[in-house]
């Protein structure tokens, strides 16, 4: 099975506000002093910031980055880490996870962000068969109200390839995507090349990209660490969907204006190539099934 693709403008290069040294309005400012076309944001919380969803707050964030020519691409639940979105339901933790889940649709409904995704790391690991199945089944309802309001529902992990085609087939809903991160996987001791060969139709057209080892002192830039970013990119022209936006995932919230600006230089060059590989393709191969990791999940 082949999927035809259309021409497709070059992947717009995007930051994460939560890997800046300002979030919010500040990191809007940064972009806009960077040249860059699109901004993902947090929604803040507890050790992580204000809450974005303020009243008032993402309608003003909204205008300024309309009037900066930013696009709001995508609204993250880091908080989701701290509370673990595995809690049993009937628990404390399970009722929060909730709340968060309801403010980041609504807030992202405010900021015209057609993405909300939730990471699946430290108290939100899915570390076992259990926290798989409780995953999926709080993802599944989620995806719903996702769908239901016009924006899409992604979830990052580091699951291997056959545990991530698993968790997207259980979720079944054409609202809910997979979040590609170039260095999560690899991390955790999974390909990411054949992550995206297994569930190339499943991800979301919005990418972070970061290069490792990310436990270092300082993250290496773009190309200079073991991500082999550039294979999974080409797998990505492959398999994956037409890309939207490659987001820089580094950590620069040190404030280092020339190691950002080199970063992002590095990551319009990857843009660059994606765009001419994807085109050279013309189509990709239907999403296969090898798992390659070890153990069905990567934790």
């Amino acid at each position: 099975m082949t999927v035809e693709r259309k021409p497709q403008a070059e992947p717009l290069t995007a930051l994460a506000d939560w890997r800046l040294p300002g979030r919010g309005e500040a990191a809007v400012d940064l972009a806009f002093r960077h040249r860059v076309k699109g901004l993902q944001f947090d929604l803040g919380g507890p050790g992580r910031g204000p809450w974005l969803d303020a009243p008032g707050h993402p309608a003003r964030l909204a205008r300024t980055a309309r009037c900066a020519g930013v696009l709001p691409l995508g609204l993250a639940g880091n908080v989701l880490n701290d509370i673990g979105l595995t809690a049993a339901e009937g628990t404390l933790a399970a009722g929060r996870v909730r709340d968060v889940l309801g403010r980041l649709l609504d807030a992202a409904g405010e900021l015209g962000a057609p993405l909300v995704f939730v990471p699946s790391f430290r108290q939100s690991a899915i570390d076992s068969e259990a926290a798989l199945h409780r995953t999926a089944e709080v993802l599944r309802a989620t995806a719903e109200q996702a769908g239901a309001v016009g924006i899409r529902l992604a979830s990052e992990n580091t699951l291997a390839p056959e545990a991530a085609l698993w968790l997207a087939e259980q979720v079944a809903s054409p609202a809910f995507r997979l979040l590609l991160d170039t260095y999560n996987p690899r991390q955790a001791g999974v390909d990411p090349a054949a992550l995206v060969a297994a569930t190339g139709a499943h991800l979301a057209d919005q990418i972070h990209v970061k290069d490792g080892p990310a436990d270092s002192d300082t993250t290496p830039l773009l190309g200079d660490g073991d991500g082999s970013i550039g294979d999974t990119l080409d797998a990505v022209a492959r398999y994956g969907p037409p890309v939207r936006a490659l987001v820089l995932e580094n950590d620069h919230r040190g404030g280092d204006t020339a190691r950002l600006t080199e970063d992002l230089d590095r990551l319009r060059v990857l843009a660059t190539r994606l765009h001419g590989r994807t085109a050279a393709t013309g189509t990709a191969e239907a999403a296969g099934t090898t798992e390659t990791a070890g153990t069905w999940a990567s934790y």
